[in-house]
């Protein structure tokens, strides 16, 4: 049943009501707490205030439904800058959402493909095989003619929601009202465009209730792997699909992370999450085109009894409705990423930050360098396993550093970033799960070195450029030494030091702020004081120290 519009405009009006609130307190705890002196406050109740913010969010998602549940999602597999309070909880959102009944199933894909459900297949399965936010599917076999047509028999009929449409639109309404609001929010805008963002999940979401789409994506997904033994894709079925149901070969395996079914069948979960791993890479540093959900449900591992290579199995990707493209520029800098990481390089990891975008090119990167080479000095090369025996103290004590580091930098995130980083979440966390003591690191550093080999000539050319530009520097050094020699002689040369500065503006800022806050309390005691003699006197002292209060709160906010 399609939603009416009083359904929508609460729906509408509850999301745009979370958000506000949830704004409200970060911003009270985050914000205004740290302003009056009271961080400790804020810092000693966090860890409750987001564990209880992922849980009224997962009911919310969990009742509403539709981009709720992927907003969920998303922010379940950001595990580099969320805490385990949240990721945690959301986490279960992958699997738990209640199915469509399959009257209204069969209704919507019968007016889709224009004739019965009994005419179109042999046989439909009701009981759903998977239920999503999105859509929800069910096994069927073909009739004896598209079977016949098509070299198939079973396949995986995948069909939407009905009335998904109007849900999708409402909800990217109330994030897109959200979005403006972070515009305004400096901790958030400084840090990404939020609108943008916003616009990027959207488009995402357009295109997978486009089950067209879809099938478009799984066809050009196939010819990059084309003849490569490790991965195989479904064959769509055109004939039985439409913009809202779409018809695949029943290509259903064992699950990746399912360890045990893996050993029954004869297959070490040790020797997949490489490949795993592998797979993944080639389609984000090499082809540039890849899965951006590909979480345990949407690969199987598949035995091949006779295979030629040997392996005995290998990956089937399904559900190709979230993918992205890395532009060119983009692939290069995460190449550039990854050879630097395989390295150790803090300051190639750097360059290459800057390169993406991450890192605005005005940035002053020499602490963040330092703190580059200190992570690669204490942890680089750890696995899942040898990081959890880290004692959580030093964990906490180099990130309290390293953040400081990173506030004080311009970072942002660019467009196209989102899937990526949910791609490369979501790989990392396949991989622990099938082997607890992977190291990516042992992944990481053959395929940079691949990359190396595979880059040869482009490797020649940046050392070509890179020689140029130093000869241009060492042609000009000795007029500009010249030229400094004789500022010195004129007493001209003027020594700036910007982190000095900084701290003379805000010890200016902090004694500023301090004296508004004492003429505060004292106009607002001496109000109630004299509010019991004369009330008109007192009641304009007490709401006078309104203004020395907004000036403590708010001071210096001007210019950071």
């Amino acid at each position: 049943m399609n939603p009416g519009a009083g359904d929508t405009r609460a729906r509408y009006r509850r999301i745009l009501r979370f958000a506000g609130w949830n704004l409200a307190v970060t911003w009270f705890y985050e914000l205004l707490l740290p302003r009056i002196g009271l961080a400790k406050v804020a810092e000693r109740t966090r860890a409750k205030r987001m564990t209880r913010f992922a849980q009224r969010f997962h009911v919310l998602a969990v009742d509403l439904g539709g981009l709720m549940i992927k907003v969920g999602q998303f922010l379940s597999s950001r595990l580099d800058v969320l805490p385990p309070e949240i990721t945690s909880e959301l986490e279960g959102l992958q699997d738990e959402v209640p199915p469509v009944p399959f009257a209204a199933i069969r209704v919507l894909a019968e007016a889709e493909l224009g004739m019965t459900l009994e005419r179109a297949f042999s046989w439909v399965d009701e009981t759903p095989v998977a239920a999503a936010s999105l859509g929800q599917a069910h096994r069927a076999t073909l009739a004896p003619l598209d079977a016949a047509d098509t070299g198939l028999h079973g396949v995986v009929i995948k069909v939407q929601r009905p009335g998904i449409d109007t849900i999708v639109d409402v909800d990217l309404a109330a994030l897109r009202k959200v979005g403006g609001w972070l515009s305004h929010v400096r901790l958030v805008s400084d840090r990404v465009d939020a609108p943008a963002l916003v616009e990027e999940f959207a488009q995402t979401s357009l295109e997978e209730i486009d089950y067209l789409h879809e099938a478009a994506s799984s066809v050009r997904f196939a010819e990059e792997f084309a003849g490569d033994d490790r991965v195989s894709v479904p064959d769509v079925v055109w004939e039985r699909s439409t913009r809202r149901v779409l018809t695949l070969e029943d290509v259903t395996a064992i699950k990746i992370t399912d360890t045990d079914a893996l050993a029954l069948a004869g297959i070490d979960p040790n020797d997949v999450a490489p490949v795993f791993a592998a797979v993944m890479f080639d389609q984000l540093f090499s082809s540039g085109f890849f899965h951006a959900d590909p979480h345990p449900g949407n690969i199987f591992v598949t035995p091949v009894p006779d295979d030629p290579s040997g392996r005995g199995w290998k990956l089937t990707f399904i559900d190709f409705g979230m993918m992205g493209e890395v532009p060119p520029t983009t692939r290069a800098g995460l190449r550039k990423m990854l050879i630097a990481a395989a390295s150790r390089d803090g300051s190639g990891m750097v360059n290459a930050a800057r390169d993406l975008g991450v890192l605005l090119p005005s940035a002053e990167t020499t602490e963040l360098e330092k703190a580059m080479k200190q992570l690669f000095a204490r942890f680089g090369g750890m696995g899942f396993a040898e990081l959890r025996e880290v004692d959580p103290r030093e964990f906490r004590d180099f990130a309290i550093q390293f953040g400081d580091v990173v506030r004080a930098l311009p970072f942002q995130l660019p467009e196209n970033f989102l899937l990526i980083i949910r791609a490369m979440s979501l790989t990392s966390g396949v991989c622990s799960s099938l082997n607890p003591a992977f190291n990516l690191w042992d992944s990481v550093e053959p395929y940079a070195s691949q990359l190396i080999r595979d880059e040869g000539g482009n490797v020649v050319q940046d050392f070509g450029k890179q020689a140029l530009e130093n000869a241009g520097i060492a042609w000009r050094l000795p007029k500009r030494l010249d030229g400094l020699v004789t500022r010195f002689e004129d007493g001209t040369v003027a020594v700036s030091s910007p982190g000095l500065e900084r701290r003379v503006v805000r010890l200016e800022r902090t004694v500023t702020r301090a004296v508004s806050a004492l003429l505060f309390g004292a106009l607002l005691i001496a109000g109630a004081v004299l509010r019991a003699d004369d009330a008109v006197l007192g009641a304009v002292l007490m709401i006078g120290s309104v203004l020395p209060l907004l000036h403590a709160l708010f001071s210096g906010r001007v210019g950071r």
